[in-house]
């Protein structure tokens, strides 16, 4: 996952959590609301990050288990 899109995420959840609170404050229950369904959305995209990353690593592995065995039997 690149660097840009968790930035990006992380910036989203900011900007989320800024909005709810802000509606808690101002006793404005629609921002507080569009804030917590923006905290929700950008932590959504972060799962999605943790996936990609884990789903990545495990492929670098399981590469660098086949490149061993094919070493091996040379």
């Amino acid at each position: 996952m690149s660097t840009g899109d968790k930035i990006e995420h992380k910036a989203e959840e900011a900007e989320g959590r800024i909005k709810k609170n802000l509606g808690d404050a101002g006793d404005d229950p629609e921002m507080e609301a569009e804030g917590r369904r923006e905290i929700l959305a950008a932590e959504a995209k972060q799962a999605g990050d943790k996936v990609k990353d884990v789903a990545e690593d495990v492929k670098d592995k399981g590469e660098d288990m086949v490149d061993k065995m094919r070493d091996r039997n040379r």
